[in-house]
C-alpha cells in the first residue's frame, strides 16, 4: 500500500428528505437530496497505530489505537470510530491517523448530521489509503457503523443522500433494490425552507428502534396469511386488515400509504405540479403525527402555522422525529414574510426561539 502523509480534507453534506419518511428500513422508497450544509474531516496519516480525533465544534479530543477501538460514552467520536471499525472488520489494512472534525449541519435537527460525519470520514479514509471503495459500499459501511457504534438501526437513505446528492435534483431511491433515479426539482418561484424547532430528538433513537420492531410485528402477522410478504414494501392496504393490534396497524398503514404518496409525488414533480406535491407533504405530516406518532407539539405547531399561509404549498416534519425541523415549500418572494410570521408565532405562543434557513440542494460528498 502506498502511503502519503499529505493532509486530506473531505466534505460530506447533510440531507433533506422531501417525502418518504421512515420508509427506508421498511424496504420502501425515499426522496432525499443533499444540502449545502456539511461535515468536514481533515485527515493526516501516522506511522504508528495511534488514532487522535479532534472535534472543533465541541472543542474536544479523543485518543485510542487501531487495536482498541470501542464505542465511547462521549458520543461524537463514535461516528468516526464506527466507520474505522467497519473497515478493520473487513480486513482493510490501516495505520494510525489524526482526524479533525467540524461542520455546519445542525445536530439533532433531522438533517442527518451523523451520516454526514460518517461519510466525510469514509471519503477521507478512502482517499488516504487508496481503497477504491464504490460509493454504494461507502453508504452501506456508514449504515453498518451507525448500527454498531451508535445503536440506531437506521436505513440506507441518510448516507446514500450524503454521497450521491446532485445539485438541482432529488433522488428516488428504492431501498430494497438500491436502484435510484435523479428527479429534477424545478421549483421556479419556490424554495425549500427549514424551521428548526430547537427541540433535540432525545427520544428518536430509542423510539426509532421501537417503530422498526412494530413494523416487523405487523409484517409477521400479515405473513401468516401471505407468505410471500417480506416487508411492508410488499403490503397492500387491503392486507392491513390481518393486523389485530390497532397501534401496529396504524404504524403499518402510515408506511404503506407513504410509499404510495412518494411514487405519486414523483409524478407531480415530473409534471412540475408543486401544488399537488405540497399537498402530499401535509398528508405525510398528518400520517407521521397521528398514525406513526413520531412528531411532537412543537413540530405540529409549526406545520399548523404554515398551513393557512398562501405562500406555503406544503409543510411537514422531517427526519426521525420528536424534534428537529419542519420542511416547507415557500414562495421565494414571501420567504421574509414567512420567517417573520413563524418566528413571531413560535416566540409568542411557545416562548421559544426559531431558526429559519433556506436549504439549497447541492452535490454529494467529495475531497476538497
Amino acid at each position: 500500500m502506498t502511503q502519503t502523509h499529505r493532509t486530506i480534507v473531505s466534505r460530506s453534506p447533510g440531507r433533506i428528505n422531501l417525502i418518504g419518511e421512515h420508509t427506508d428500513y421498511n424496504n420502501g422508497f425515499v426522496l432525499p437530496a443533499a444540502i449545502d450544509k456539511a461535515a468536514y474531516v481533515r485527515l493526516t496519516l501516522r506511522n504508528d497505530d495511534q488514532i487522535k480525533l479532534i472535534s472543533r465544534d465541541f472543542n474536544a479530543t479523543y485518543g485510542t489505537t487501531l487495536g482498541t477501538i470501542a464505542p465511547t460514552d462521549k458520543g461524537w467520536p463514535n461516528y468516526l470510530l464506527g466507520v474505522v471499525d467497519q473497515l478493520l472488520g473487513k480486513g482493510t489494512a490501516l495505520t494510525g491517523f489524526e482526524a479533525e472534525l467540524w461542520g455546519d449541519v445542525p445536530a439533532g435537527a433531522g438533517l442527518s448530521s451523523s451520516a454526514a460525519v460518517e461519510c466525510a470520514m469514509l471519503i477521507a479514509l478512502n482517499e488516504a489509503f487508496h481503497l477504491n471503495m464504490p460509493r454504494m459500499t461507502m453508504a452501506q459501511t456508514a449504515q453498518a457503523a451507525e448500527h454498531a457504534f451508535a445503536g440506531v438501526k437506521v436505513g440506507i437513505m441518510d448516507p446514500f443522500a450524503s454521497l450521491f446528492g446532485k445539485e438541482g435534483h432529488v433522488i428516488r431511491l428504492d431501498c430494497r433494490s438500491l436502484q435510484y433515479e435523479y428527479v429534477p426539482f424545478h421549483a421556479e418561484g419556490y424554495r425549500l425552507v427549514l424551521c428548526d424547532s430547537g427541540v433535540h430528538h432525545s427520544l428518536a433513537s430509542s423510539e426509532y428502534n421501537v417503530r422498526r420492531q412494530q413494523c416487523e410485528a405487523g409484517v409477521a402477522e400479515i405473513k401468516q396469511r401471505h407468505p410471500e410478504v417480506q416487508s411492508l414494501r410488499d403490503v397492500t392496504t387491503d392486507m392491513l386488515k390481518y393486523i389485530t393490534d390497532p397501534l401496529i396497524k396504524n404504524r403499518c398503514r402510515y408506511v404503506v400509504e407513504e410509499n404510495d404518496r412518494l411514487l405519486k409525488g414523483c409524478e407531480d414533480l415530473e409534471r412540475d405540479d408543486l401544488k399537488a406535491f405540497g399537498e402530499k407533504m401535509y398528508k405525510t405530516h398528518d400520517g407521521l403525527s397521528k398514525l406513526y406518532e413520531v412528531s411532537c407539539p412543537e413540530l405540529d405547531f409549526l406545520v399548523e402555522k404554515a398551513r393557512p399561509q398562501n405562500a406555503v404549498l406544503g409543510a411537514r416534519m422531517m427526519g426521525g422525529g420528536f424534534g428537529g425541523c419542519t420542511l416547507n415549500l415557500v414562495e421565494t418572494d414571501k420567504i421574509d414574510d414567512f420567517r417573520q410570521k413563524m418566528t413571531t408565532a413560535y416566540k409568542t405562543e411557545l416562548n421559544k426561539d426559531l431558526k429559519v434557513y433556506v436549504a439549497n440542494i447541492g452535490n454529494g460528498g467529495s475531497i476538497q
